[in-house]
């Protein structure tokens, strides 16, 4: 007589360990096409050596993602998610205002630093004019929560008169984000035009402190 009870208790997981299979495979897939992006932009990049560093079968990618198209715009929201969770990590709101905003400045510096691949990542989606994060939902709803807590810490700091009111948040963190990116980006160029290497760990910290000193000095109420 068949015992249908165990068949369903034993089939269940069974599909878990599926799932977690796919997840990791997934996951493989990902981080061994965020490097093969990230080396060689989207336009150089080949399935085969995505295949070849994540150590599994090109047919297995096609099986997760049609095309090298929608596996780029896979990267770019795993990239997003990862720094948005970094962020999430800082506890902001548990912060003055002044303090939250220097230790955002500083978490972009050093997540920047520390994460190349993402702006290579970025400055590829640039170059083909963000076409795979236009149709993406997922991305505004990962970045509209760091947008909502800058806007918290602006409306705390005017309220305790610490801040000057009327700023933008969304302008603000593009600053931020500026500051950083253009600097990390074009160092080459900046330390040949100028005859000054910018990345001696005197120079990045003279940076940060700049960056920090023209974020404040912008926000704090004079």
């Amino acid at each position: 007589m068949v015992n249908y009870g165990t068949m369903t208790r034993n089939k269940a997981p069974a599909t878990e360990e599926r799932l977690r299979d796919a997840d990791r495979s997934q996951g493989t897939i990902l981080a061994a096409a965020r490097d093969e992006f990230a080396l060689h932009g989207l336009g150089g990049a080949r399935m085969d050596r995505i295949a070849e560093r994540a150590g599994l079968n090109k047919r297995l990618i096609y099986y997760y993602f049609d095309d090298k198209e929608q596996l780029f715009r896979a990267v770019l929201e795993q990239a997003y998610l990862h720094i948005r969770e970094e962020e999430r990590k800082l506890n902001l709101l548990n912060l003055s205002p002044a303090q939250a905003l220097r230790r955002l400045v500083e978490f972009t510096w050093t997540y920047y630093l520390e994460h190349p691949e993402f702006l290579t990542l970025l400055n590829s989606a640039n170059l083909h004019k963000a076409r795979h994060l236009e149709g993406s939902l997922r991305v505004r709803e990962m970045n509209s929560p760091l947008i909502a807590t800058l806007g918290e810490i602006l409306e705390r700091g005017r309220k305790d008169g610490s801040f000057r009111g009327g700023i933008d948040p969304v302008q603000l963190y593009v600053s931020i984000a500026g500051l950083s990116y253009f600097y990390l980006s074009n160092n080459h160029t900046l330390s040949a035009i100028f005859g000054r290497d910018l990345m001696t760990a005197k120079a990045r910290h003279e940076r940060l402190a700049h960056m920090c000193d023209v974020i404040l000095g912008y926000v704090l109420r004079s």
